[in-house]
């Protein structure tokens, strides 16, 4: 069964496993909105709790925005869930504030020792696009060259090669003639979870956006799975690709979590209009599966999680999705 509600629409979703179960979360809006366009700025975060991935026991919403004013006020987006070393878990989510109208982007904390209660850490602002590093990105908005100042979608893993964390998140980066060459992929460190340093994008260009970026390890070699639209190719990957663009995920390849990174050849999992989006890889106990919502446009708009399917890597390292049949 997908991961469905009767009255909201469910898109971006992302998960933690608490050594018994699965916790997927993810965004949710009323469908009483009409029109799924709406739901961005409509937005709740959900909570629900699976077995194997495929029969769900909804638990409710677990985080929305904060009261006015707040940096927050507008917006919870997209997040990640992990747990700390001394057994509290730590959500990463994005948000955005009414004095601007939602456009700005930042990356909030909340933590939980039930991982359905999440109290914001101070205010819940961790990282903005501030300090030093901040020229290697578009800290500020370009009216009528990108629609929002973007940072969102943070994704938190433990550093392979220390005791600290990573962050990855979906960026811009500045001065780039074509908007279709200019998405990145931010990086942010952390020793402990609770102070972050802003850090050169890990990888610049070409697409405008690289949506909900997922970093991890297969067999020595690493993957950031993402998402992005038809519309947002630039220029020279319509060129590399080989095949015609199209709205979906796709995924970028390096030797090291932290680059350099190149994207895959061809496109992972992509159609017009799009089947499956905002993707997320899950390591089971039957092997890696891939789980995204059902999109299928504003006209047909499906507004759940799709059942997973497995996910396996060839011998040239190329991912594939395995159809059943």
């Amino acid at each position: 069964m997908p991961l469905s509600l009767d009255d909201k629409w469910i898109w971006d979703s992302w998960y933690a496993h608490d050594g018994e179960r699965w916790h997927g979360y993810f965004l949710q809006a009323d469908k009483s909105l009409g029109d799924p366009d709406l739901r961005h700025f409509n937005v709740s975060q959900g909570h629900a709790v699976s077995d194997d991935l495929i029969n769900w026991e909804h638990k409710g919403t677990c985080l929305k925005p904060a009261p006015t004013p707040a940096w927050d006020d507008t917006t919870t987006w997209t997040g990640s869930v992990v747990q700390g070393a001394d057994g509290v878990w730590h959500l990463f989510y994005t948000g955005g504030g009414s004095a601007e109208k939602g456009l700005y982007q930042r990356i909030g904390h909340a933590t939980s020792t039930d991982m359905h209660s999440w109290e914001r850490v101070g205010s819940g602002l961790c990282l903005d696009l501030e300090g030093p590093n901040a020229i290697h990105y578009e800290a500020e908005m370009q009216v009528g060259f990108w629609p929002d100042r973007a940072m969102r979608d943070p994704y938190v893993m433990k550093d392979p090669d220390g005791g600290g964390w990573l962050m990855y998140f979906t960026a811009c980066a500045p001065g780039i003639a074509e908007v279709n060459a200019g998405g990145a992929i931010g990086f942010a460190t952390s020793p402990d979870l609770h102070e972050w340093t802003l850090q050169p994008p890990v990888f610049v260009g070409d697409y405008g956006q690289l949506e909900v970026p997922q970093v991890f390890e297969v067999d020595g070699r690493w993957y950031c799975l993402f998402c992005t639209a038809d519309i947002h190719w630039s220029e020279e990957r319509k060129t590399k690709a080989g095949v015609p663009p199209v709205t979906g995920n796709h995924y970028l390849i390096a030797e090291s979590p932290r680059g350099p990174w190149t994207v895959a050849p061809g496109f992972l999992d992509g159609d017009l209009p799009c089947r499956r989006y905002a993707a997320r890889v899950l390591e089971t106990e039957n092997g890696r599966v891939i789980m995204g919502f059902a999109d299928g446009g504003k006209d047909a708009f499906g507004g759940y999680v799709m059942d997973p399917m497995p996910l396996k890597v060839a011998g040239d390292g190329r991912l594939f999705i395995e159809h059943a049949g």
